[in-house]
Parts: C-alpha cells; sequence; structure tokens
C-alpha cells in the first residue's frame, strides 16, 4: 500500500490551500456550486464526513469552501506518478483495491485519530438516477471507534452534470452542498451499526429533500427501489 502521508508543514498547508482554492474555484464558477450548513462542520478536531455520492466531482463539491481540509479515500493504484504525488500532497488516504473492508476502515481510523477530518461515501459508488441508495453497514463502526462525529452531508445536481454513462462532465451547470447537524459518537454507539445505516439513509434523503426544496426542485421520489451495484 502506498504510504500514509499527512504530516503537515507550513510549505504543505500552503499548497494545498492554492490547490483548493484553484479547484473548488473551478467547480464554483462553472457549476455555481453554493453551499449551506457550513458552521456545522467543526473547525478542528477528528470528524467524520459521510456524503452521498453522485459524480467523479465529488471531492471538490464536498470539501466546498469549509476552511478545513478533508482526507479522502483513493485507490492505491492510483499513486503513481504525477498524479499519485498530487493526491498524496492533498492529504488523500490510500487503500488497497479490492482489500477487505476491516483493513480499509482499519486505515480510516487511523487517520481520524490524528485528528483530522474525513470524507466518504458509504453508498459505496455513484447514483444511478440522482437518488441515494441505502447506505452500507459499517461507518458507524468507523465513528465508535475512532470516537468521532458523524456530519452528513448531500449533493445535489452533480448528477446532472455528469452522470456515472457520460465519460465526460458538461461545461456548466448548477451543484448545491448541504452540511447537516453533527450526530454524536455516542448516538452511533447506542443504536448499533445496522440500525445507524438505516438511519442514516433517511436523514440523508431528508437532506437532500429538503435542500431541492430550497432551491426550487420536486424532493426524489423513493417510492420504488433504488438501483445499485449489487
Amino acid at each position: 500500500m502506498a504510504e500514509i502521508d499527512l504530516k503537515d508543514s507550513r510549505l504543505r498547508r500552503l499548497w494545498r490551500r492554492f490547490a483548493e482554492f484553484i479547484m473548488v474555484g473551478l467547480v464554483t464558477i462553472l457549476y455555481r456550486l453554493r453551499t449551506y450548513g457550513k458552521e456545522n462542520v467543526p473547525k478542528d478536531g477528528p470528524v467524520l464526513i459521510l456524503c452521498n455520492h453522485q459524480s467523479f466531482l465529488d471531492p471538490m463539491f464536498s470539501q466546498s469552501w469549509v476552511s478545513r481540509p478533508f482526507s479522502f479515500v483513493a485507490r492505491d493504484s492510483l499513486y503513481r506518478g504525477f498524479f499519485g504525488w498530487l493526491i498524496r500532497s492533498l492529504y488523500a488516504i490510500p487503500i488497497r483495491q479490492g482489500q477487505a473492508d476491516i483493513g480499509a476502515i482499519k486505515t480510516v481510523i487511523g487517520v481520524l485519530k490524528q485528528g483530522r477530518a474525513v470524507c466518504l461515501y458509504p453508498e459505496g459508488s455513484r447514483t444511478f438516477d440522482g437518488r441515494i441508495a441505502e447506505i452500507k453497514p459499517g461507518f458507524g463502526l468507523i465513528s465508535r471507534r475512532a470516537d468521532v462525529p458523524i456530519v452528513p452531508a448531500v449533493i445535489d445536481g452533480a448528477f446532472e452534470c455528469w452522470p456515472r454513462t457520460k465519460k465526460l462532465p458538461k461545461p456548466l451547470g448548477k451543484v448545491t452542498v448541504m452540511y447537516g447537524k453533527p450526530i454524536a459518537a455516542e448516538h452511533v454507539r447506542q443504536v448499533g451499526d445496522e440500525a445507524f445505516a438505516a438511519e442514516l439513509t433517511k436523514i440523508l434523503r431528508q437532506m437532500q429533500g429538503e435542500l431541492r426544496q430550497k432551491i426550487g426542485k420536486k424532493p426524489m421520489d423513493y417510492s420504488t427501489p433504488v438501483p445499485t451495484d449489487g
């Protein structure tokens, strides 16, 4: 597995802020990115952000203009050449493709225990139709083991800009992000992993409906099953 390098230095922080300004600034201009609830993301200390997954651009959308850097998971086969250096410099967490879930969980827990903010996409794959699939169990375990709060987050509009059936994104669009109230690790511990996965699914779908109504869209229809990869 590629080495996890999350050590801070003044130069690295400056580089990271510059890279964020360029990348988030670009998607803000192209996709008229608008964000709600940034105040719900703790300014320091470990936190796990769990967000729905709509497109390959989601890391830039979910990071948005939040002042602290999020760490994202990337498969270790990407850690080669210039691109490998780039994602490593931006606090990415390498995960060996096909490794057992417990290995990935241990890696993320270790990063959280360093006091970092980690953003994951608990649906497991990008949406097929813009709706949020049932959340997979296991993410409550991360919160309990690392003893960190969870901040639910929802992206809307990214699916229309870059659906999984298209090789390239549309050059223009409108994307909105919302961060919800933190969920304490103690609550996750009390309800258990399976029940929390169902609860998180409900929270994210409710947030999606609220966000869409806020920007003048109809809520998604969940009366039929949401397609998944399996």
